[in-house]
């Protein structure tokens, strides 16, 4: 127990408990003598008050219990106030007993006023509470708009005490599919019905709006109640996630509307927090990509963990500014180093490694647009996706990472385009990598993300927002997804199970017919899903109708985790493979679309072009007149390799020496 000091707004709660030590010792007193004191008991009356009061006074006031505030009187200040009345209750007697062997007062006082005391004091602080809520609630309750509650769980009652506080809403009543609620009060408000009856229940009531109060209900419980809603011309909100009102990043009343997360949701994900405490607690992370979609969550993932600092390595500045400032906003105290760089820059990234020593790397920098990279930028893929991915893991090496996490793809999968082959190019690398140099890197693919920057969603939304027509491929294109945060989530679990050199694959549930997804959307608009019409465009370039989660030349096995399994491909290439990909990665020149294509087919079997883009093989596309600098930078490229193998340090030949950053 702590003492305070006391505050001037704490007076009148002070007088107020004077008050009733006075009252409660003289009624005391007063029936002990059936109401009728002789003038001996009188003056032993008039003789303790004083000091039955100050010794009361003086342990509420070290009890705290003048730090709380009235109007939120809960079962904390009742025990708060019982602990202090029973403290008390023990001092007045040893000190009566002290001073004249106890006045002549009678026993029976010492044990009827502290139950008098705990009645007036916690009676007065309830009482006050309930007249400044009913008094706000009267105030408030005409001004908002009559709502329905779905629910009348533990989540509902909380919703309901913040919701009457609240100016916007005036609470009908509630529904819930048991029939032993119906009829019954929670917190002042009846089960009106059944969710079936919600059509009914709205009729009679005159409420437009329901909101769903249901924490962690599973996708289907809320499809239901969505399409309950919609067919009654209801508007559908919902409170947020049990993990969010848990980790406090969100209260129960701050409402929202039904998302499409929420249609197609799935279980959340189990993570071994302990385990991820102690591999990222106190660590320096570093991520690349730190400003996209999957980079930008991971961060925010990471940040749960404690962590020392975040290095966030990000191209766009702008992207960087903000994630940086969401991080600041969400954990003020974390420790957050913007580095704007990009992952083909060698020096960049060494000295960024050297300043920071990181121990941990999450690798997310990717280019991931299909089309847009199947031509005119297919050359650009390679050297992000690819040899940028070879760098951060080259820097990572030098400086002795415990752990590299590359983010993969399903479109690595048998890849029908140049994205999808620069990542499966990329994994390839890198476990080539481990097996020579024992790099500690682990590899994580996942399919489509929800509302990822690129992805159908944001561009469905602008579509219907102007009316329509939605676009789609295909009519029966379809794709796994999942949510940002699941996909976050699962990456961080992978990262902690991997041990070094396996593909890891989420358990991306069952595939989605984008034509559907679109449905979905127009009516979470507000919209009937046949007033926006549909649009086949037919496959893009690269584009595939089905996505695949394995190739046919590798095995799963299951792991601890029931969303991850692990992949391990049969073989790895030769040592000529990593030849001829020096000589292509190490040039000084640009490819066009069809050589890149070439090559990618020569490194990665398992691609295939689609039909109607040329491929010009490697050996098509040399000349006589460069065929010498090519081989010439072929054996750079395998007196490199051997290097890295062995684990000599060597710069790349633009990489000049240069003096240590400072630590920060």
């Amino acid at each position: 127990m702590t003492r305070i000091r006391l505050a001037p707004q704490n007076l009148i709660a002070v007088a107020y408990d004077v008050l009733v030590a006075s009252v409660a010792w003289s009624i005391t007193f007063v029936a002990r003598y059936n109401f009728s004191m002789a003038p001996e008991p009188r003056d032993a009356l008039v003789a303790t008050l004083p000091v039955v009061v100050v010794i009361e006074l003086l342990c509420f006031v070290w009890f705290g219990l003048y730090r709380g505030i009235w109007r939120y009187a809960s079962m904390h200040d009742i025990k708060r106030i019982v602990t202090a009345v029973g403290v008390s209750a023990l001092v007045v007697p040893v000190t009566f007993l002290l001073w004249r062997h106890g006045l002549g007062i009678p026993r029976a006082l010492y044990f009827l006023n502290p139950l008098l005391l705990i009645l007036f004091m916690g009676g007065g602080r309830i009482l006050y509470r309930w007249w400044k809520e009913h008094r706000q609630f009267n105030l408030l309750r005409d001004q908002g708009k009559p709502v329905l509650v779905m629910g009348a769980g533990d989540g509902a009652r909380r919703l309901l005490s913040e919701l009457e506080r609240s100016p916007s809403w005036q609470v009908i009543g509630m529904l819930d599919d048991n029939r032993t609620k119906v009829g019954r009060d929670i917190a002042g408000y009846t089960v009106l019905g059944s969710w079936d009856e919600i059509a009914d229940v709205a009729q009679r009531t005159s409420a437009r709006h329901v909101i769903f109060a249901t924490p962690g209900a599973s996708a289907a419980t809320r499809r239901r109640a969505f399409e309950l809603c919609e067919r009654a011309g209801l508007h559908l909100l919902i409170v947020p996630d049990l993990d969010q009102i848990i980790s406090g990043t969100h209260r129960i009343s701050e409402l929202r509307e039904i998302e499409l997360d929420d249609l197609l949701g799935r279980a959340p994900v189990q993570l071994d927090t302990k385990g991820l405490s102690q591999l990222i607690g106190n660590q320096t992370v570093l991520i690349t990509g730190a400003g996209g979609s999957i980079g930008s969550e991971l961060c925010r993932q990471i940040a749960r963990f404690a962590p020392r600092a975040l290095v966030l390595y990000e191209l766009s500045e702008y992207a960087l500014y903000q994630v940086v400032e969401d991080l600041q906003r969400l954990y003020p105290a974390l420790t957050v180093w913007p580095i704007v760089g990009d992952v083909k820059d060698r020096q960049r990234l060494d000295e960024t490694f050297e300043r920071f020593s990181p121990p941990i790397v999450f690798h997310a920098a990717a280019y991931k647009h299909v089309p847009m990279l199947e031509e005119l930028n297919a050359w650009q893929a390679v050297r992000n996706n690819a040899l940028g991915t070879r760098i951060v893991a080259e820097t990572a090496a030098r400086h002795q990472v415990r752990k590299l996490v590359f983010v993969s793809t399903d479109k690595a999968v048998n890849p029908t385009n140049v994205m999808g082959a620069t990542k499966r190019l990329a994994e390839l690398m890198l476990q080539l990598a481990h097996a020579r140099t024992g790099l500690p890197v682990v590899i994580v693919r996942f399919g489509n993300v929800l509302g990822s920057s690129g992805s159908v969603i944001p561009k469905f939304r602008d579509q219907i927002a102007r009316g329509g027509p939605v676009t789609v491929t295909h009519p029966d294109i379809t794709r796994y997804f999942m949510s940002i945060t699941e996909a976050s989530q699962l990456v961080l679990q992978a990262g902690l199970m991997g041990k070094g050199g396996e593909i890891f694959m989420l358990d991306m549930g069952e595939p989605v017919r984008i034509a559907d997804l679109a449905r979905d959307m127009i009516r979470l608009s507000g919209l009937p899903d046949d007033s926006i019409g549909i649009e086949y465009t037919g496959l893009r370039p690269g584009e595939k109708l089905y996505e695949e989660l394995l190739a046919a030349d590798e095995t799963t096995l299951p792991t601890h985790h029931h969303k991850l399994r692990i992949q391990r491909s049969l073989e790895l290439p030769a040592s000529q493979w990593s030849i001829d990909l020096d000589a292509w990665l190490l040039t000084h020149r640009s490819f066009e679309d069809a050589e890149v294509r070439g090559w990618l087919r020569h490194l990665v079997p398992e691609y295939l072009p689609p039909a109607g883009l040329s491929a010009i093989a490697p050996g098509e596309q040399m000349s006589q007149s460069d065929e010498h600098s090519d081989a010439e930078t072929s054996q750079q490229g395998a007196a490199r390799l051997v290097l890295v193998a062995t684990g000599t340090n060597q710069s790349a030949p633009d990489t000049q020496p240069r003096p240590a950053p400072d630590k920060p």
